[in-house]
This record gives structure tokens, sequence and C-alpha cells, in this order.
């Protein structure tokens, strides 16, 4: 990280408050990079798409729907990418940062609201807050219940109720090239 670039905002910055700040940006930059390879297992990690950008926010707290909502979120990613971009950068991140953090930390100044901004990001990682799970209301809960299956469908899943795919069950299509039902498979003779 360039020391003179971080701590740009301070008319006299000491050594110790520019390593500190340069510390904490290496800690933004990692958040940085988790969020942005978080459900695509091609990215690199260099650039963030919009969903990411826009859960990071949600996650770190930066949106707190009264001061920062999602479309400020939205609009500041827009203004902050590249023409035609899909995606932002770490620097183009920060450029975002410095324009939610005013709006965020409404009391502070500039620096004092980036730095509360970053405190709230560094260190965290995607969650899988509010990823689907399964319904417990009224039958459902019974009817999942591989335990107590019967029948064919028990040989279906394993004793801690994992299903085991196709070795568990006993209809498997037969792509031999003879009728389903024929039993003579492999009679025929090779004579004619």
């Amino acid at each position: 990280v360039d020391v003179s670039s971080s701590c740009r905002w301070s008319s006299a910055p000491s050594l110790l408050t520019c390593f500190l700040h340069s510390t904490k940006m290496s800690e933004v930059e990692n958040t940085f990079r988790k969020f942005a390879i978080y459900g695509d297992t091609s990215a690199s990690g260099d650039n963030m798409t919009g969903k990411n950008f826009s859960k990071m926010c949600k996650e770190c707290e930066v949106m707190d729907g009264k001061s920062v909502t999602s479309t400020d979120v939205d609009i500041v990613f827009n203004k902050v990418k590249t023409k035609g971009a899909r995606t932002i950068t770490f620097a183009e991140f920060q450029e975002a940062m410095k324009e939610l953090c005013t709006k965020r930390f409404k009391g502070k100044s500039p620096e004092e609201a980036l730095q509360a901004l970053y405190g709230l990001i560094e260190g965290k990682e995607p969650g899988s807050v509010g990823t689907t799970k399964a319904t417990k209301a009224g039958g459902v809960e019974r009817l999942t219940d591989t335990s107590k299956y019967t029948g064919s469908h028990k040989e279906r899943f394993d004793e801690s109720g994992k299903g085991k795919g196709l070795a568990g069950r006993q209809d498997l299509t037969n792509n031999s090239g003879y009728v389903g039902a024929y039993k003579g498979a492999g009679t025929y003779d090779q004579t004619h």
C-alpha cells in the first residue's frame, strides 16, 4: 500500500498513523477479496460484482437501511465503476467507500467517517445468511424424515439419512437396446 496515498487526507500524518492505516487497508483488502470471489469459482478476487458489493455492504452493516440504503449502494457502485464494466477494482472500491462514508457517518469528518467505515469492513467474511433452509411447518418435517421411510424407499438412504443416489435405486433404466421387460437379453444366437 502506498503510504502517501493512504494518508492523503491528513495534513501532517505521523508515521505510526500511516502504518496503522496501511495495516487496516490490508485487512480491508482481504475482506474485499473474500467477498469478490464469493459465489464465483472462476473469480480471481481482483474485481467485485455489484451483487457481491451489495452483499458486502449489507453484511458489514455499511448499509443500515436509513442513511445508506440498497439504492445508495447501487448508485455508488455504478458511479465508481468504469463505463461498460460490470465489476469494480479495489481502487474503485476505495472511491465507493469514500462516497458512502459521509452518508453513513454524517457527523464525522471525512477521514473519521472513512476510518469508521473501514472498521466495519475489516476482518469480515461472507456468510451464508439468508440461504434457504428446509421448512419445519406442518407435516413437512415428518414427510422429510428419512428414518421413518419404509419399503423400497428406505433403501435409498443410508443410516445418517443421506441419499445414496443411483446406488439406492432398484429400478435403473436398462439401456442395452432390448425392450425393458424382455427376459432373454444376451441369448440371441450369434450365427445369423
